[in-house]
């Protein structure tokens, strides 16, 4: 495919993501009715479509349309390459731009300029003080790729030496002690021998760096209430030894977990929903809630435009929801942490007021908050004690 090729591919997955679809369907459905389309293609095309959905508030701005082609007029605006150079109808390309296009010009401002929704801005205003245009605009650009090393096979220096072999780039970052950023042939990684023994996983650092605030001890017996894929618990399956337990509403979210956990060379026990009322109960347990994911959303941008207050609201009442559960599964003296990737107070500190309101034999021993200027995603824990 011609670069123009690929463009005219992105506009038509960027209408069909306009038009209520999602993104990874899109795609996908792109792929299969491509077959022409090579490995480099459909990745290039995947990145103008994520570039894309990052920005597409400004780029709609600047080309003038909330249209896949209008968007991605703006893309190229954006980067300083003259539309006209690209849409010119040879081939595959796109339609020559037409005199209302040459002629547009416009410049986002305010939350335009910032890819924010508007109904959003205040409370994450508030919520991030002053860092909020700083981090908004960080949300405009591709997230880093991070990987989790596993230290129950091998150490940090081991693993980035092991894919440099591989010509995979790495580098160690700060935010954990088991983070490397792939600074290069990131798309290598899943072919990698070191993905495929289990000595490294895809994880974000921040998410990481969470797990490490979580105080485990060894021997004891630690649930993931919110499993969801499973990060979390196989990070800490792999710093202490200890009995672990995972749970989610829906179970088909942990399908691959076993798996994952076998090739990680840990052991984690799957409780389903209607075996969780009758466990024993446990010395730690994490709540990694359903949430906004506002934290992570240069990773899943489309979410960002497809999120409203109605949605809010319905997450809060859920976080709520499962802290009270959960709570009644913690040992007299264990800890109860609550995970977000939320950047919104409304998830992260005003849930754990709530939660202390009406709880009052508890209290919040610590937490942590980071965001996107801290290097990985943002995410709030906090830990929850008995008095």
């Amino acid at each position: 495919m011609t670069p123009a090729a690929r463009l005219s591919a992105a506009i038509e997955i960027i209408d069909f993501i306009q038009a209520g679809g999602a993104a990874e369907k899109a795609l996908t459905n792109w792929a299969r009715r491509s077959r022409f389309a090579g490995s480099k293609d459909r990745a290039a095309v995947r990145d103008h479509v994520f570039d894309a959905l990052r920005c597409k508030r400004s780029f709609a701005c600047l080309g003038g349309a909330q249209t896949g082609r209008g968007i991605i007029l703006g893309l190229l605006r954006s980067q300083g390459i003259d539309p006209q150079e690209m849409f010119t109808g040879v081939g595959h390309a796109p339609e020559p731009i037409n005199e209302a296009e040459i002629n547009h010009s416009a410049s986002p401002q305010g939350n335009t300029a910032l890819d924010c929704p508007d109904w959003i801005a205040p409370a994450l205003q508030s919520s991030l003080g002053d860092d909020f245009a700083a981090v908004c605009h960080a949300l405009q650009k591709r997230a880093p790729l991070f990987l989790r090393v596993n230290t129950k096979k091998t150490s940090r220096k081991a693993a980035a030496d092991a894919l440099a072999s591989e010509g995979i780039s790495t580098r160690a970052h700060e935010l954990s002690a088991t983070a490397l950023e792939v600074t290069e042939n990131p798309r290598r990684v899943h072919l990698s021998d070191a993905y495929k023994d289990g000595r490294i996983e895809l994880q974000d650092a921040a998410s990481q760096a969470v797990v490490d605030f979580i105080p485990l001890k060894p021997d004891s017996r630690v649930l993931d209430y919110c499993c969801g894929g499973g990060g979390k618990i196989l990070a800490m399956a792999a710093r202490i030894d200890a009995d672990f337990y995972a749970h989610d509403t829906n179970s088909e979210r942990m399908k691959d977990l076993p798996d994952r956990a076998s090739r990680a060379g840990v052991n984690i026990t799957i409780i389903e929903c209607d075996a969780l009322e009758t466990a024993a109960t446990f010395d730690f347990i994490v709540c990694d809630v359903p949430c906004s994911g506002s934290g992570a959303w240069r990773r899943s941008p489309a979410a960002k435009w497809s999120f409203d207050q109605g949605k809010l609201d319905d997450l809060c009442r859920t976080q709520a929801d499962i802290l009270a559960r959960a709570a009644g599964l913690v040992t007299a003296d264990g800890v109860l942490a609550y995970c977000t990737c939320s950047l919104l107070d409304v998830e992260n500190i005003n849930q754990i007021a709530g939660f202390l309101a009406a709880h009052p034999d508890w209290k919040c021993s610590s937490q942590t908050r980071l965001t996107p200027l801290d290097g990985g995603d943002g995410f709030f824990c906090a830990l929850l004690t008995r008095k």
